[in-house]
C-alpha cells in the first residue's frame, strides 16, 4: 500500500471488492469509452458506489446510481452522487430524464432481481448490462425487444475471468488512485472484531451505506 494511504481507507476500498469489480466489468468486458455513460444501482452497496467513482475517474460523462428511499438518495447526493431515488420515479424514467432520452452506455448490476429488467431498458443502443450480483433476487423477468432494438450485450461477472496479473495491475491502479485523492471509499461503521456477528446483521438487515468493517 502507498504510505499516504491509512488502513481505513483501504479496507473501505477493498471491502465487498466494489471498485475492483466496477474497474475489471468497465476495462476488461464493457468496452468503456471515456464520454460514456453508467448506471451503477444501489447507492448504499459496493458495487453502486465503486461503480460510480470508478466510472467517473474512468472519464464517465455521466455516472449514475439508485436509491430506494429518499434518505439514503440524500446521503448519496450529500456524498456528490447522481442519484435516482426509486421512491420518487422509476429508473427509466430516471435515466431517461438525466440522458435526454438516450439511456446509458453500461449498466453495472450488482442488484438484479426485478432491476435487471428495467436496467435493461435504460441501456442506450449497442449498451452492455454487466450482471455481478443478486442482492435483489436470483429471478429476473425482460422484456427481449430490448435486446433486439436496442442491439443489447449481457455479460456474466466473476473473478475466475482474469488473470491474476489483470486482477493485481487493477488493484495497484485503484490504490494509487486512493492516494491521489481521486476515490473516497464510504465507511459505515467499524465493529471490533468480537463483534462481528453485529457487523453481519447490520449488513443483511440494515442495508447501510457505506462499508462495514472489523478492527483487529
Amino acid at each position: 500500500m502507498p504510505d499516504t494511504v491509512d488502513d481505513l481507507a483501504a479496507a473501505a476500498l477493498t471491502t465487498g471488492a466494489g471498485y475492483l469489480t466496477a474497474h475489471l466489468a468497465l476495462t476488461e468486458l464493457a468496452g468503456f469509452r471515456p464520454g460514456q455513460t453508467v448506471l451503477a444501482p444501489g447507492v448504499g452497496g459496493a458495487v453502486g458506489q465503486g461503480g460510480v467513482e470508478v466510472a467517473r475517474v474512468l472519464g464517465a460523462a455521466r455516472a449514475i446510481t439508485t436509491a430506494t428511499s429518499t434518505d439514503k438518495a440524500d446521503k448519496g447526493r450529500d456524498a456528490g452522487y447522481e442519484v435516482i431515488d426509486l421512491s420518487r420515479e422509476s429508473l427509466r424514467d430516471g435515466v431517461a430524464r438525466l440522458t435526454d432520452g438516450k439511456g446509458v452506455d453500461v449498466v453495472l448490476d450488482g442488484v438484479a432481481g426485478p432491476l435487471t429488467g428495467e436496467a435493461l431498458g435504460c441501456l442506450a443502443v449497442n449498451g452492455t448490462l454487466i450482471s455481478i450480483g443478486y442482492t435483489a433476487g436470483m429471478q429476473a423477468t425482460i422484456n427481449v425487444t430490448d435486446l433486439i432494438w436496442k442491439n443489447a450485450h449481457i455479460h456474466g461477472f466473476r473473478f475466475a475471468l482474469f488473470t491474476p496479473q489483470q486482477i493485481n495491475a487493477a488493484d495497484a491502479a485503484l490504490l494509487s488512485l486512493l492516494a491521489d485523492g481521486a476515490l473516497h471509499p464510504s465507511v459505515a461503521q467499524v465493529f471490533p472484531l468480537a463483534q462481528a456477528a453485529d457487523a453481519q446483521r447490520l449488513l443483511a438487515e440494515g442495508r447501510p451505506f457505506g462499508r462495514v468493517l472489523l478492527a483487529m
